[in-house]
């Protein structure tokens, strides 16, 4: 009976094992280059969120971006939600990464980066000539986030395709109602008091934003300059 009590005391005092955040949890094989870089490119949603669309907020506050970032948002949400309906396991590798504890149809990485490229080619389609250059650059990421999950172990080939295709429609259905729907609701959320407070504002209507902000900043100086 003591051996008992002994191993239910010493079974006691073992810590339960942690969870990890997988927001940045990525791992990759000691002394792989290939892998370093593509545990970098497994990031590229981190760098999306926090450095592109939080900046963008401080900066900018236009109403497209914020729907855009909302639609991310939903996005994520939809996936859990089929995740967790699906519930189909990692691969096997999923161990030694410590990340067999969340089902892997569909990738969340690969449905993350195919909604921004989709919806940013969309909405610089709409733009100028000079802008539409920009649509051709999110889409290299995003099949390179395809590849670093599955190399990296994280995701099987299936899963990061099924994860690419439900990020592609969604962008796409996302965009539509942002700017079919939603946009006839942007003079009233701009001229709302928390709009006109945060100095909310939608340039989706001006084909050249880069240019018209050019031009009214010479104007304001030549103003300054000449009263």
């Amino acid at each position: 009976m003591s051996g008992a009590g002994d191993y239910q005391e010493m079974a006691a005092s073992v810590p339960p094992s942690l969870k990890a955040i997988t927001l940045t949890h990525v791992r990759y094989r000691p002394g792989d280059p290939l892998g370093l870089f593509l545990a970098w490119v497994s990031l590229v949603p981190v760098f999306i969120s926090l450095g592109g669309f939080v900046s963008h907020f401080l900066f900018r506050r236009e109403l497209q971006g914020l729907c855009f970032a909302a639609g991310l948002l939903v996005s994520q949400a939809l996936n859990e939600l089929i995740k967790h309906s699906v519930a189909q396991s990692r691969p096997a590798y999923c161990e030694l990464l410590e990340a067999c504890d969340s089902h892997g149809w569909p990738s969340s990485h690969s449905q993350y980066t195919f909604f921004f490229a989709t919806y940013l080619t969309l909405l610089s389609l709409r733009r100028s000539r000079a802008r539409r250059v920009i649509a051709a650059v999110p889409w290299p990421l995003a099949f390179l986030t395809m590849v670093s999950r599955v190399y990296l172990g994280y995701h099987t080939v299936a899963q990061v395709f099924a994860g690419a295709v439900v990020g592609l429609v969604f962008g796409a259905i996302w965009y539509w109602i942002v700017n079919t729907m939603l946009v006839d609701y942007f003079p009233m959320i701009e001229e709302s008091a928390i709009g006109r407070w945060l100095y909310i504002k939608d340039t989706s209507h001006i084909p050249d934003v880069l240019k018209f902000e050019y031009d009214n900043a010479r104007a304001a100086r030549k103003k300054v300059a000449t009263d």
